[in-house]
């Protein structure tokens, strides 16, 4: 298919157009939806890459201070910068609730956007499945009898529902929830780090780590890797944000910050501030530091801390799931009534109960494998992702995008190259059994495409136009 420049920019434009009108007309309103304002957007991009220090300890027990410190100091410039552009880029230029999937949609066809789609999705809803199992986790320190048998069991059912409802109750409301939780669940390690500061001795952040403590490099990179990506998973809200063309930018810009500032403030403080006991440094342990540092009050502040980002954490991501399910049912991918909103909230009900249900059927298994293949699966779709980017640029090259990374291709290249090592790195160290869990769910993703165009076919569901007036309008002499 050949396409000179006049005819890109106005299929180009024509396409957008589109799809904006699409993602604007949601199948079931409110009478005043509310959109998503900056700071709500901020706190939520928060939620999704970070939620505060919690889970950066393993970096320090698996390769010692100096190289923890250095990693979470240089890796958000040669990941987290790059995937945030992409996003910063294409959620502005895509700006509709299918986010990612949009992009490979455009980019390389209905079928690639429908894998991309899958990848993603179950990926989420894993890692959805993680958090009330971490927040019961916390409560068993406190009442324990929730620490196996059924009152485990009726704990995690519990607390995923009610973490559901309030996903239901309105983006707004979780945008908002998601700035309380975020400034009181950051709150202790602003307190850590102040009480901190006479304690501090700077020769302890060169230390290399103990002799005889080997380094575990496959370890720190996925700690490093899991704690500071999914920057594109807010892009499925874009079209419930007002003016997402100028708030992206400006929220993902800030978001980061705020993230990498949580990181390494806390880092600092507490491998300055106390002598190194290498192996002590597993996930929970900058409670334990908080207790070295002003005592158990602190830890237990930490600890509260913990539940509260946790919830965060599940809010956040329910909110991509859901949310990206109403987008695949805009481009017409899913059938129609994966778009259906709440007549009370104007919030994609279905999508929300679909990924609670999901979650909620892997929440009793064993995750090792599990998380393992869900980091997979991320990262196929990140490879997918970066190529999409580029391509866009080949395929609309004068396409009008409100933010541009402002590099050449060559530069645009080599800045998702590198990260895209870091993606096959993960994918090279994957065991059998991620590789077999992974392949069946690629899989699934490539058996719900053709089984989507069957229903089509056979007119069994009802589906969105957007997606045939997409490629009819992308089709060109």
């Amino acid at each position: 298919m050949s396409m000179g420049a006049s005819d890109s920019s106005t299929s180009s434009q024509s396409l957008i157009e589109h799809q904006q009108q699409v993602e604007s007309q949601p199948q079931i309103t409110t009478k005043n939806p509310k959109k998503l304002a900056l700071i709500p957007l901020v706190f939520l991009i928060y939620f999704e890459v970070s939620g505060g220090p919690y889970g950066e300890e393993p970096a320090v027990g698996a390769a010692g201070p100096l190289f923890a410190i250095l990693g979470f100091l240089i890796f958000p410039l040669i990941w987290s910068i790059p995937e945030a552009l992409v996003t910063a880029e294409l959620a502005t230029t895509f700006p509709g609730n299918g986010g990612f999937v949009i992009w490979a949609h455009q980019a390389f066809g209905p079928f690639w956007g429908s894998l991309m789609g899958s990848w993603k999705f179950l990926s989420g809803v894993i890692n959805l499945a993680s958090y009330p199992i971490l927040c019961v986790d916390y409560l068993m320190l406190v009442i324990p009898i929730f620490s196996s048998g059924l009152p485990r069991f009726f704990a995690i059912f519990v607390s995923t529902l009610v973490l559901s409802f309030l996903n239901y109750s309105g983006l707004s409301i979780v945008g908002y929830t998601a700035v309380g939780l975020g400034i009181v669940s950051l709150c202790p390690f602003i307190v850590m780090s102040l009480v901190a500061i006479p304690k501090i001795d700077p020769s302890r952040w060169i230390s290399l780590g103990q002799k005889g403590v080997e380094k575990d490099w496959t370890l720190y990179i996925n700690t490093l890797f899991w704690n500071l990506n999914f920057w594109d998973n807010a892009s499925t809200l874009a079209g419930e944000v007002e003016q997402p063309q100028k708030m992206y930018p400006k929220a993902l810009f800030s978001a980061g910050i705020l993230t990498c500032l949580g990181y390494i403030i806390p880092l600092l403080a507490a491998t300055g501030a106390i002598p190194l006991d290498q192996e002590d440094w597993v996930d929970g342990y900058l409670a334990s530091a908080g207790e070295l540092i002003a005592g158990k009050w602190l830890k237990y502040w930490i600890e509260i801390g913990a539940v509260l980002s946790i919830i965060g954490l599940f809010e956040a991501q329910l909110s991509s799931c859901a949310y990206q399910l109403l987008g695949m049912a805009d481009l017409g991918i899913s059938p129609l009534i994966f778009g259906s909103r709440s007549k009370w909230f104007n919030t994609p009900w279905l999508g929300i109960l679909i990924s609670t249900v999901f979650a909620l059927s892997v929440s009793y298994l064993d995750f090792a494998d599990i998380i393992s293949s869900a980091n997979f699966l991320y990262s196929l779709g990140m490879l997918l992702e970066f190529a999409s980017f580029l391509w866009l640029r080949v395929k609309f090259p004068t396409l009008e995008r409100p933010f541009k990374v402002p590099m050449r291709m060559r530069g645009l290249v080599v800045m998702c190259l590198i990260p895209s090592g870091f993606l096959v790195y993960v994918l090279a160290v994957a065991t059998k059994a991620v590789y077999l869990v992974s392949a069946l769910m690629t899989l699934f993703g490539i058996m719900w495409f053709f089984f989507m165009n069957l229903c089509k076919s056979k007119m069994w569901f009802k589906f969105n136009k957007g997606e045939e007036k997409l490629e009819n309008e992308d089709v060109s002499d």
